[in-house]
């Protein structure tokens, strides 16, 4: 996207650029019919310094990879009511006078898509003061804010997680035994909740297994993120992927290509290259005038000259990059076994590449592949390496695929702790330090042993 918004803003900018077409229906488009010939003018003559032949574009920025079926017509549609809006509906169903409403509507502006206000009452009085001109104190604010508390979705304007929780518990039956004690767990002993120290609260509450356990499961039922509920696409902004490469394997052979679809062909506007060539035929004839134009325009297609080069050398250098990654990982790309990535580092495809680890850097960061196995980025091609006891290299991505499948699969009454992962590694082969199971699994978003144990 940050190279599309680029070549338009070139466009825009150097009225010699443009964007091409194909090169085979321009050289049909501009051979003359004998009835043409007359009327054209010598458009085809250029100067040997600012175009030549290379310059009616020899090479393709923009891959015919799809058909007229692939195109997306948008549709207009409609959205229906925001998040927000839907709580500004309800303030203004409530009896209020005409100060609390617009106190109310700020505090609602204040209120993220999660549900919450974040934002301390103290901080939003004195912003109405200073920005509004509105004099008023927490304690207003407040009782404006418990009438928010009571708008759906419940939970909705909530200060913080315990709060939200107890909004919605509360707007249950009290007379049912487990919303009554899931309320008291949840009012009471939050802290403990929270780091899963079940026992203790079986022994502060004197509870059995089971009346625990109902109680837990109500908990799990309420929402941590009310404003989730409210359907409100806008605010959520979907972020596309297209991916940079396309790789297919076809009859045993893998194939690579660039995917350039929004990237267009660029040409020297024609009628530049004549304005030069009609200055080169009268040049002792040029006025001052015309000398100034003809810099202007010979300093306007270098720098597309400049552009289009780089715009080529770019492709080249990300196709050469991909080439050496694809060959370096060809048991991956074969099979799609995350356990047959090898250790690669960036000094591994600068070397094999003879680019700067800085160029190889650049090209990983942000770019994607699609493969028959699904998208990935360039960076999850990359990790370190160790030796097994056998003294085999071995990717630090197999070893952490080896962490997830142990704790997908354990006992959650009885999680694997870190010292447990580490024997279970050491027997597979892998002799790793606790500390740094410790650190692959919080890089896998794994939670400790306490954290995932299960009722």
């Amino acid at each position: 996207m940050q190279l599309e918004q680029r070549i338009k803003k070139e466009l825009e900018e150097n009225p010699t650029l443009e964007e091409g077409v194909n090169y085979e229906d321009e050289q049909e488009r501009e051979e003359p019919t004998p009835d043409e010939s007359s009327t054209q003018d010598d458009d085809e003559f250029t100067i040997d310094d600012y175009l030549n032949d290379e310059d009616i574009p020899s090479y393709r920025l923009a891959a015919n990879n799809y058909s007229k079926d692939d195109k997306r017509e948008e549709i207009p549609f409609s959205t229906g009511v925001s998040f927000h809006e839907h709580l500004a509906n309800q303030l203004g169903l409530r009896v209020l006078d005409e100060k609390q409403k617009n106190l109310g509507l700020y505090l609602i502006g204040n209120i993220d898509d999660d549900g919450y206000l974040r934002r301390k009452l103290s901080a939003i009085a004195d912003d109405l003061a200073f920005s509004a001109g509105v004099e008023t104190d927490e304690d207003e604010l407040e009782q404006i804010l418990y009438v928010i508390h009571d708008f759906e979705p419940i939970g909705v304007g909530a200060r913080d997680l315990q709060e939200c929780l107890l909004l919605q518990i509360q707007s249950k039956n009290q007379s049912v035994a487990e919303i009554a004690l899931a309320r008291k767990i949840l009012k009471y002993h939050f802290d403990e909740f929270t780091r899963k120290h079940y026992d203790k609260i079986q022994a502060k509450l004197g509870l059995t297994d089971d009346e625990l356990k109902q109680a837990i499961a109500e908990i799990l039922k309420l929402n941590p993120k009310p404003g989730g509920a409210v359907h409100d696409p806008h605010s959520r902004v979907a972020q596309h992927i297209i991916p940079d490469f396309i790789l297919e394997e076809v009859d045993g052979e893998i194939i690579l290509s660039l995917n350039s679809k929004n990237v267009p062909d660029l040409k020297i506007n024609r009628e530049y290259s004549h304005m030069l060539e009609s200055y080169a035929a009268n040049r002792q004839n040029a006025s001052k005038q015309e000398k100034e134009a003809v810099a202007f325009v010979k300093q306007k297609i270098d720098s597309a000259k400049w552009f289009i080069d780089a715009i080529k050398q770019r492709q080249n250098t990300l196709m050469f990059t991909m080439q050496a990654i694809v060959e370096y990982q060809e048991d991956f790309f074969r099979t799609g076994d995350e356990t047959r990535l090898k250790p690669m580092i960036l000094k591994d495809i600068a070397e094999v590449t003879g680019l700067d680890i800085s160029t190889i850097s650049r090209v990983a960061n942000s770019k994607y592949v699609q493969t028959n196995y699904g998208i990935f980025s360039l960076k999850f091609f990359f990790s370190e390496g160790m030796q097994t006891d056998s003294g085999e290299e071995v990717s630090t991505k197999e070893i952490k695929k080896i962490l997830s499948d142990c704790v997908e699969a354990e006992d959650k009454r009885k999680p694997l702790t870190d010292e447990r992962l580490m024997d279970i590694l050491k027997e597979k082969g892998y002799p790793i330090a606790r500390r740094t199971v410790a650190k692959y699994r919080e890089q896998l978003g794994i939670p400790v042993a306490r954290l995932r144990k299960e009722l």
